[in-house]
């Protein structure tokens, strides 16, 4: 069984920055994705952020230039480094790793920007 825990979230004013993180029970490199999910009240759970097994990363249009993924192999994390926060960003964000199919989640980290 896989467990992914996420840390790193709170309050934060808009054009501050925040830095999650996720760490895994086992090795981040036998999965062929790792990425951040994002959930705000009444809306779907979508993707914000991916790293792949090669370290291609791609990005949700809305985050782009302003969010960065990144990984440490040996720690088994995965980083999620958010800049120039939005109070649209307002969410709890979700550590996803998969190798096919919906894969494993974390229980979610609670990120909340004031205007």
């Amino acid at each position: 069984q896989v467990q992914l825990v996420e840390s790193g979230g709170g309050l934060v004013q808009s054009g501050g920055s925040l830095r999650l993180s996720c760490a895994a029970s086992g090795s981040i490199f036998s999965f062929s994705t790792m990425a951040w999910y994002r959930q705000a009240p009444g809306k779907d759970r979508d993707q914000v952020a991916a790293i792949t097994i090669g370290g291609t990363t791609n990005y949700a249009e809305s985050v782009k230039g302003r969010f960065s993924i990144s990984r440490d192999i040996a720690k088994n994390r995965v980083y999620l480094q958010m800049d120039s926060l939005k109070p649209e960003d307002t969410a709890v964000y979700y550590c996803n790793a998969r190798r096919s199919g919906p894969g494993y989640w974390g229980q979610g980290t609670q990120v909340t920007v004031s205007s």
